[in-house]
């Protein structure tokens, strides 16, 4: 292992390796149910989407481990998933076979810009300051991710202002999508599962503030057992004939590699008058995809050797490796038959509980490897029991705000807009956008056009042709 991951040279062991590749695991285990149930509403069977599932954050998350060393994983993008079914099958009128295609196109475009080092030119092209926001902001986003999992948000919806969304219109796990008249709130603690969720709170905090080795992993145990028995969490309700891999691989064979077949890319270009539609699609897959990874390396970057400390634009050539790394998990994806594999933000828990190398990554894919045969055991962890690891997390990425100059509007403004509108507008890609364009906003403003990366013109055009697409499709 030292050989291989070259521990000791990253001041690590073993042992922290392996928790913190169990901390990002069981952060990041809900996609395995949350995918399938989102893409099946297209047609898809989902125990096929299940495996596919596994397959793409295996495939990448490996590439990782082995090629980057670097302690990140990889699984189906949520958002990604939701856009693939929502707005490109639903709202668009695709079939999903098509849909894979776009996803597999997605990856072409991802090997073509970090092959041509383009990529890592557009994060070298980001100015400091809006790389300190970057990793705020995912901060806040993961911290918003740990409040609404532990279940501590109620939202309040007036009537009329909100629209039902697909299949299951009609029953009762209908999506529904508000305006912005929700108004959210505190629950009322009487829940077991959000008592469960504060225990362990305090619990992930005290283990925290001791800086008690493995404390992470401890709290997620601690909470679990507490879980059970407020009677969150009941062993007895474990359904182990729900995982059937023999069913799972005959639906995989339904999916994989349809993308590039007949009904996939044979298709997608069929009808030239749908040109303008799949170009757009495709145009909002890529930006998404592309830039939650960017946003994430950014973010967690300084403390795994991606991003440079001082503030200057020199990244390492882990950074290569990394983003080479994601474009193999999409296009595996894409084969399998999967939405867009993406780098996941819920790597920093695992880097925060001090994983540094591949090996973390590698326990990452392993336990994704053996859940496609245990998955009902997955459930025995709850929501409630790594929504606080993902809060403290959130906290500790906060500390990135104080490089900022807050007494310089043109860097307070744009900084605030990439931070804030990444948690509540509950996307990555969307709050870099928001950053950029108020970047250059502020800069043209203040005269200091000079100031302004021609990348950053670029991709400001990219950004708003996108908001456009999206308003359209």
């Amino acid at each position: 292992m030292e050989k291989l991951f070259k521990l000791k040279e990253h001041g690590t062991d073993i042992r922290t390796e392996v928790v913190a590749g169990l901390t990002t695991f069981f952060a990041m285990s809900y996609i395995l149910f949350v995918n399938p149930a989102m893409l099946s509403q297209t047609g898809m069977p989902a125990q096929g989407v299940f495996l596919a599932t596994i397959i793409g954050a295996v495939a990448g998350t490996l590439m990782m481990a082995f090629y980057a060393n670097l302690p990140y994983a990889q699984a189906s993008g949520m958002g990604l998933n939701a856009f693939f079914t929502y707005t490109v099958v639903f709202g668009l009128g695709f079939t999903w076979q098509e849909a894979l295609a776009m996803v597999f196109l997605c990856g072409v475009i991802s090997a073509v810009i970090t092959l041509t080092k383009v990529r890592k030119m557009i994060i070298e092209s980001i100015p400091a300051s809006l790389k300190s926001a970057i990793s705020a902001g995912i901060g806040i986003f993961l911290a918003y991710v740990g409040i609404k999992n532990a279940g501590l948000l109620q939202f309040t919806v007036d009537p009329g202002t909100y629209t039902v969304v697909g299949e299951g219109a009609q029953k009762a796990e209908a999506t529904i999508v508000s305006n912005s008249s929700a108004v959210p709130a505190l629950v009322e603690f009487t829940s077991p599962s959000v008592l469960v969720a504060i225990i362990g709170l305090v619990i992930t905090t005290f283990f925290v503030i001791k800086n008690i080795k493995g404390g992470v992993i401890i709290s997620i145990a601690l909470t679990t057992i507490i879980a059970m028995l407020f009677g969150v969490v009941s062993l007895g309700s474990i359904d182990f004939s729900a995982n059937n891999i023999m069913t799972a691989v005959k639906d995989l064979g339904d999916v994989f590699g349809v993308a590039l077949g007949r009904q996939g890319l044979g298709s997608l270009f069929s009808d030239v008058a749908r040109i303008p539609e799949v170009l757009m699609a495709i145009l909002a897959f890529s930006l998404t995809d592309i830039f939650d990874t960017i946003g994430t390396l950014i973010g967690t970057g300084q403390k795994v050797g991606i991003v440079a400390k001082t503030g200057e634009n020199n990244e390492s050539q882990k950074l290569d490796k990394a983003l080479f790394s994601d474009l193999v998990g999409t296009t595996m994806g894409a084969i399998a038959g999967t939405s867009n594999v993406t780098t996941y933000v819920e790597s920093a828990a695992g880097i925060g509980a001090g994983g540094r190398t591949g090996l973390t990554a590698l326990v990452v894919a392993g336990m994704f490897a053996i859940s496609s045969f245990f998955s009902p055991l997955l459930v025995i962890v709850p929501n409630a029991a790594t929504a606080p690891v993902l809060i403290i997390v959130g906290i500790m990425m906060l500390s990135s705000l104080k490089n900022i100059k807050w007494d310089d509007l043109s860097e307070a403004v744009p900084a605030f807009f990439t931070s804030i509108f990444m948690g509540f507008a509950y996307s990555i890609t969307h709050g870099i956008a928001v950053g950029f364009i108020f970047y250059t906003i502020s800069k043209v403003i203040k005269g200091q056009i000079k100031e302004i990366h021609p990348l950053v013109w670029i991709l400001d055009v990219l950004f708003i042709l996108n908001f456009i697409s999206l308003a359209i499709l």
